[in-house]
């Protein structure tokens, strides 16, 4: 029998509300340090299958309260996450950093009081003026997942280098290069870095926002600062907190070589999408998903940069 239109709709209204509701977030820390805990993102892109949880969340317990770094892609998610983190510290949510602009770090941020969310002021003007495009854009992706997320402005901009929660320093990174404004964060106790998307380890670094050259320069400031183990934006804990940073480099510089000489080849955008992923990329998740994506980012600056217009002035 072939159902209309009209009869599946009108089945689907039926139903029970909590047959069409998203299944729950597993939220599950690891311990790393001594009052840290790390939550690992789904490996692959966002999609209804991991509700948009892609992203690595670092709890950090200190003698005023819970600090969160990054809280998820959507206000279902935080909530949850706030209830977890509270239960494992004994102390209620008292700081929200967000690393950086991209929905699956930070959408979440609609479930804390504004005053407790914390970021570079890049961050906030980049959230202003795109963040309600990236929120659209999940709500598609993600449907019921989103359901009650909206954009929420930080309402603590950072302009101080450290910040100390009752004896527990974390010191705070300014950077840039995976967006126009990337924080890093040493909790100086533990030695403990969180790098944010700066940081990918093992999943193919994505280029949505990426500025290459200022992107390395940043790795480079994180590989020369005393840290011990280091928790990426995405991928496994990084133990020895440097094999990371090397990979996430290793990448850019690839990349960035390998689209360069397409472009002075002439190659087009699809043919770029097909290049061959050096051997040692081999076990990267994502690799040709996110060359692609690279392609579509980066290919029209860099063929502006080795093809300008006959007309245009040096």
């Amino acid at each position: 029998m072939i159902l209309s239109r009209r009869t599946l709709i009108a089945g689907v209204a039926a139903l029970p509300v909590a047959a069409l509701a998203a299944p729950d977030y597993a939220i599950l820390p690891v311990p790393l340090a001594d009052g840290v805990w790390m939550i690992r993102g789904a490996d692959g892109p966002i999609e209804p299958a991991n509700g948009g949880a892609i992203a690595n969340i670092a709890i950090i317990a200190t003698p005023a309260g819970t600090v969160l770094i990054d809280c998820g892609p959507s206000v279902r998610y935080a909530r949850a996450l706030k209830a977890v983190a509270e239960k494992l510290t004994g102390m209620p949510v008292i700081r929200v950093y967000l690393t950086h602009l991209h929905p699956d770090h930070g959408l979440g941020a609609a479930a804390f009081d504004p005053a407790i969310v914390s970021a570079l002021p890049g961050t906030i003007d980049a959230l202003r003026a795109a963040g309600q495009g990236y929120a659209d854009a999940m709500y598609r992706i993600l449907n019921d997942w989103m359901r009650g997320t909206d954009v929420v402005l930080p309402g603590k901009p950072i302009t101080t280098d450290a910040e100390l929660f009752g004896g527990r320093s974390l010191k705070l990174l300014a950077l840039s290069g995976h967006s126009g404004a990337d924080l890093a964060i040493l909790d100086e106790r533990s030695g403990l870095l969180i790098g944010g998307d700066l940081v990918f380890h093992d999943p193919a670094p994505s280029t949505p926002t990426a500025d290459l050259p200022r992107w390395r320069a940043s790795l480079d400031r994180l590989r020369t600062l005393p840290h011990g183990g280091l928790v990426p934006g995405h991928g496994p804990f990084d133990a020895g907190g440097t094999a990371s940073i090397a990979q996430t480099r290793d990448w850019l510089n690839w990349l960035d070589g390998a689209l360069t000489q397409a472009v002075a080849e002439g190659l087009d955008m699809v043919e770029a999408g097909e290049l061959p992923i050096p051997d040692h990329f081999a076990t990267m998740t994502a690799a040709r998903y996110e060359l692609q994506r690279s392609v579509s980012h980066l290919y029209p600056v860099i063929e502006a940069r080795l093809l300008p217009r006959i007309d245009m002035p040096d």
